[in-house]
Formats: C-alpha cells, sequence, structure tokens
C-alpha cells in the first residue's frame, strides 16, 4: 500500500490538496484520511492557554491509535478510524471504516512531526502558505462549518494557533519530500501521476500473479 504525506499549517489547503490529487487519479481504491480524525477523545487539562483546550499542539493528538491505524492500513488491513465532531470537541461514538486501499492521502497539520509516523511515508508533502492567507481560510471554515465566533477565532489564533505553528510545525518543513506554495495544481497532477503509475503498478503485478496461478492450475 502506498501512504502519501500531507502536512502544513491550519488553513494550509491541506484537505483541498488531498481531494485535487483523488480526482486526478480518480481511484475507488485512494482514499483520504485526516489527522483531526484523532483528537484525542476529549481536550487534555494539561493542554489549556488562558482555560481553553490547545488544538494546535502535538499532544492533543492520539498517536498510539494512529501509529497502529497507519502501520495496519500500510499492511493491507482494514480499521475503524474516529469520527470527530468539532462542534463539541469530542470524539464520537461511531466509527468509519477504511481499507483495504491501494494507496492512502493522509493529511494534517503534524503529519510529519511523529519519527515513526513519518518513515511510513512514501512521499513526504509540505504545503508552504503565508499566515495571512492560512488566517483568512481558517476563519471563514470555522465559522462557516463549525459555528465558531469571530472573536473566539481570533483569540485561538494569537493564544495557541501561531505560537504552535512556529514552534512545532514549521520546523517539520525540513522533512519534506516536495514544499508546495499556494498553486497546487502542477503539485497535484505530479503527485496524481505518481499514485497512479503505483496503482498500475500493482494491478500488473496482480494480474500476473493471477495469471502465474491459472498457468500452475493447468500444467
Amino acid at each position: 500500500m502506498y501512504l502519501v504525506g500531507i502536512a502544513g499549517g491550519s488553513g494550509s489547503g491541506k484537505t483541498t490538496f488531498g481531494h485535487k490529487v483523488m480526482q486526478r487519479v480518480n481511484e475507488p481504491t485512494v482514499v483520504l484520511l485526516h489527522q483531526d480524525s484523532y483528537y484525542l477523545p476529549s481536550p487534555s487539562a494539561n493542554l489549556r492557554v488562558h482555560g481553553e483546550p490547545n488544538f494546535d499542539h502535538p499532544d492533543a493528538f492520539d498517536w498510539p491509535l494512529l501509529k497502529e491505524h497507519l502501520t495496519r492500513l500500510k499492511a493491507g488491513e482494514q480499521v475503524a478510524v474516529p469520527v470527530y465532531d468539532f462542534r463539541t470537541s469530542r470524539r464520537l461514538v461511531e466509527t468509519k471504516l477504511i481499507g483495504p486501499c491501494k494507496t492512502i492521502l493522509f493529511e494534517g497539520i503534524f503529519t510529519l512531526w511523529d519519527a515513526e509516523i513519518r518513515n511510513l511515508f512514501d512521499i513526504k508533502i509540505y504545503l508552504h502558505v503565508e499566515s495571512d492567507i492560512r488566517f483568512i481560510r481558517r476563519l471563514h471554515r470555522d465559522v462557516r462549518e463549525r459555528g465558531r465566533t469571530l472573536d473566539s477565532i481570533i483569540r485561538q489564533y494569537y493564544d495557541t494557533v501561531r505560537p504552535m505553528h512556529h514552534e512545532f510545525l514549521e520546523p517539520t518543513r525540513g522533512y519534506a519530500d516536495l514544499v508546495v506554495g499556494e498553486e497546487t495544481d502542477i503539485a497535484a497532477e505530479v503527485v496524481a501521476a505518481r499514485v497512479k503509475e503505483r496503482v498500475q503498478s500493482e494491478a500488473s503485478d496482480s494480474d500476473g500473479a493471477l495469471s502465474d496461478e491459472l498457468g500452475g492450475a493447468f500444467l
């Protein structure tokens, strides 16, 4: 199974980039998986800034479960991915079954943070977008999709998003195989071409193995 990691700051367009790649590949066995699904079941009491949860610190994520799931997906297994509710900041009871897949596009702010997980990726991508653009995108998304107020978004940005980005996230750019700017279409074409090549190669290998098996059966 082919594993593509997509990192970048909040609002950098990771999910959009993943969808661009998927549209160009147009293959049902290529799946987009979100690191946001692996937030801890409830906000950690140890990660609070001015009384509010810090969702932009690496420790806000369930790393053991994420490592287990990516390792199992890489091995061709199926996993039950958590469903996270951003309006309540809680993990729901229901899960979503993912796998087996030929390719996983995994996106999240700390995709390249953990060394063990980083080593699972066949391609590591970092989306580098200026902070003002990321903030505006985040503002629109959180108001529209997560029921947030303007004041709360601005406060969170200065309390946690911005400082955590500089302290923890920006340094992970150095681990990327490919750093992509705001114009992502060409990069999406390149990544999609590599994914297509891998999918077609696996299909050819599978057909060859089947032919060998059938040929042996008739000897």
